[in-house]
């Protein structure tokens, strides 16, 4: 208890409000409010639901292409997100009234690589400016059409001093194959008068794609600051090693964390020999001058892509040993690589372990790859035909279990294949743009998983012209490569998932034991199922989520709910209905005394889900309320299909006796009436 005690007043003080997009600066997404417990939370009713009006003002084809991926700050007073079409919104955060409104007007008719997508805005404040001054407080944003823009957080008016009235446009350097393939989709990082901005590019389209290069902009005047290129480009052809995910930043060492992607193209890299540094690496950068100070490479020469797609949690650690400032990097193979975050090596050892070799003509694959030997791995990382789904049990060969046997598979690292490889995990994680969180009180990492098997394919050149892929599958290109590729989510005939459930875990880890604590399934097939049937096997989870002080965890998930665990237990103790799947990271703040938890609720068109255009959120019942009977019952997993089946079964049993009454007075009418005919017969016969 002591003990504990020491690191929580060692931590930097969280602050109560949300303001950064993962919850602080170094992304560990913890609260320290503790108004709302497991006791209580049972008692949460909805403070109020907010439309952005897309769904209204724009086309449902252009919304077919949207992802719903923002978190909203607390700051200035306000809860401030922007929409997938950059729309910047400031609400009051009580009432949800919208304060102000930026729109940026990017076109929609450049189909972004990644869809229309914002994760969310970076707060900055410029402590030397005075303390009314226009655009001291700062909201950055990066856009799907590559342009960086900077706010008065108070006003949404664009700060006139910075770069062109407000925004800068990127240079490339250098053409692009179509408008969407080079994007910014995560929020930018911010520290020392520094704001550093990623991309997110098109994967698989092509050998010589755009570089990753990663760019800083003096925050007050949108000068340039510097650039860094992640990849180490001697004596290969390649580009990307981007970071089109969340980057953190230690404002007082001075750094900014960087999580890079993969190499282009992902799935075949005969042009890149070597280990492709700094691909698939966190990074640390002197933030003021784009200076390397360390770096680590989780992934070798990927061909899988494996890039880090969660952003470095920066945390303070009780290694067993000593406390130590470290950096926890959750990847999608489902490892967990804790450095530290002062020289990048690994506070527990890290193993080179052989992996699959027999590649494809022209490749060349590292023997090794690194495997931390601590924190075990989030997710199981192989499969079998075993592991399959089967629907139907008796019959002797399910389709996922042919999928599977017909399929190299190795475990993890099996390369891909002309012949057809099993990925698993999947490409989309693992832990993917979501993130982890960490509670410095208890020192437990909690985490979203997702279990989904993916069929890579690699299509000779001389087919790949008069390829046409079946539906439900990418294709890229992948022009210079002597290979196209198809890749396909792995699913049975009835459109499930070909791997057992569970689809998608929370997972609760010690990490200075290194042993998982706890487990529990996040979601349910209600919206994704014909239906709405609820089977309890949880979702894919790319989202992310938020632990609080009061011992709970928030999340969302691919069915349409806000879900509260226990912190300590993984119980699932409260869902709180959503217009739509919120696949994004929840947040929590105080406003008015009140604890409020909210979540971006506007659907994920990759996944699937239905779309829509909505921030709620909720808070405890005030004296006089409390939940609505609906609430408790239609409004949970499972209630509308319960409802739905008992409605139509009183309709069936309506029905079916309606036609019993109807048959049973047709045999009786006859007999009345013969009756009568015979009584008369008699009646007449007895007065003659």
């Amino acid at each position: 208890m002591l003990a504990a005690l020491i690191v929580l007043l060692l931590v930097v003080r969280p602050c109560s409000a949300w303001e950064s997009w993962g919850g602080d600066a170094g992304g560990s997404r913890f609260s320290p409010l503790r108004q709302i417990t497991p006791d209580n939370v049972g008692q949460l009713v909805r403070a109020f639901e907010y439309h952005t009006g897309d769904l209204a003002a724009r086309s449902p084809e252009v919304m077919r292409r949207t992802k719903f991926e923002a978190t909203p700050l607390f700051v200035e007073d306000s809860l401030i997100f922007c929409t997938p079409f950059n729309e910047v919104i400031a609400l009051d955060p009580g009432t949800g009234a919208q304060k102000w409104r930026y729109d940026p007007k990017i076109a929609t008719n450049q189909r972004p690589a990644n869809r229309y997508v914002c994760r969310g805005v970076t707060w900055w404040v410029d402590d030397q400016a005075p303390a009314n001054a226009a655009c001291r407080s700062r909201i950055f944003m990066g856009t799907n059409d590559v342009r960086l823009i900077a706010l008065d957080a108070r006003t949404g008016i664009p700060c006139a001093d910075f770069g062109n009235s407000g925004e800068i446009k990127l240079d490339i350097g250098m053409p692009l194959d179509w408008p969407g393939e080079f994007q910014i989709t995560s929020p930018p990082a911010a520290g020392r008068g520094v704001v550093v901005v990623g991309s997110a590019i098109g994967d698989n389209r092509r050998v010589d794609a755009p570089s990753g290069v990663v760019r800083a902009f003096d925050a007050r005047t949108g000068e340039a600051r510097w650039t860094f290129e992640p990849l180490n480009r001697e004596g290969i052809e390649a580009g990307h090693a981007n970071v089109w995910a969340p980057m953190s930043v230690d404002a007082a060492r001075g750094l900014v964390f960087l999580p890079t992607s993969s190499s282009s193209p992902d799935f075949w890299g005969g042009k890149r020999p070597g280990n492709n540094e700094h691909a698939n690496s966190v990074i640390a950068l002197r933030i003021e001058t784009g200076e390397l100070v360390w770096a680590f490479q989780a992934v070798h020469h990927d061909v899988w892509d494996y890039d880090l797609a969660a952003q470095p949690t920066l945390a303070r650690l009780d290694s067993g040993e000593s406390l130590r400032d470290v950096v926890i990097q959750p990847t999608k193979q489902g490892f967990v690589f804790v450095l530290d975050r002062d020289t990048g090596k690994p506070v527990w050892p890290v193993e080179e372990r052989a992996v699959p070799q027999g590649v494809a003509e022209g490749e060349r694959l590292s023997p090794t790859q690194p495997f931390p030997t601590h924190v075990p791995a989030l997710t199981p990382q192989t499969i079998s035909p075993d592991d399959a789904l089967s629907l139907l049990p008796g019959l002797r060969r399910s389709s996922c279990q042919r999928q599977f046997a017909d399929a190299r598979n190795e475990g993890l690292f099996t390369p891909p294949s002309v012949q057809g490889t099993l990925e698993f995990p999947f490409t989309g994680g693992g832990v993917n743009w979501g993130s982890a969180a960490f509670d410095p009180t208890g020192q437990i990492l909690y985490a979203n998983t997702s279990r989904a098997v993916h069929l890579v394919r690699l299509i000779p050149r001389a087919e790949a012209a008069g390829f046409n892929p079946p539906p439900g599958h990418d294709f890229g290109q992948q022009r210079g490569a002597p290979f196209a590729v198809s890749r396909a989510v792995v699913t049975s005939p009835f459109g499930f998932l070909c791997n057992k459930p569970p689809w998608g875990e929370m997972v609760a880890v010690d990490l200075k034991a290194g042993k998982i604590l706890w487990r529990s399934t996040v979601g349910t097939t209600e919206d994704l199922a014909p239906l709405g049937v609820p089977l309890p096997w949880g979702t894919p989870l790319v989202n992310g989520l938020a632990v609080t002080a009061g011992g709970l965890v928030f999340t969302g998930a691919m069915d349409a709910y806000l879900r509260a665990f226990d912190a300590r237990s993984g119980r699932e103790l409260w869902q709180g209905r959503l217009p739509v799947p919120g696949v994004a990271n929840p947040m929590t703040y105080l406003w008015k005394g009140e604890q409020y938890v909210a979540i971006g609720a506007g659907g994920h068109s990759e996944a699937g889900t239905s779309i829509g255009d909505s921030v709620v959120a909720f808070r405890l019942a005030r004296p006089g309320e409390g939940p609505s009977l609906w609430s408790r019952t239609i409004d949970r997993p499972g209630g509308r299909f319960v409802a739905a089946s008992t409605a139509i079964a009183l309709a069936i049993i309506a029905l079916v006796s309606a036609g019993l009454c109807w048959r049973r007075r047709r045999r009786i009418a006859p007999t009345r009436s013969r009756g009568g005919r015979d009584a008369n017969a008699r009646s007449h016969h007895a007065h003659y």
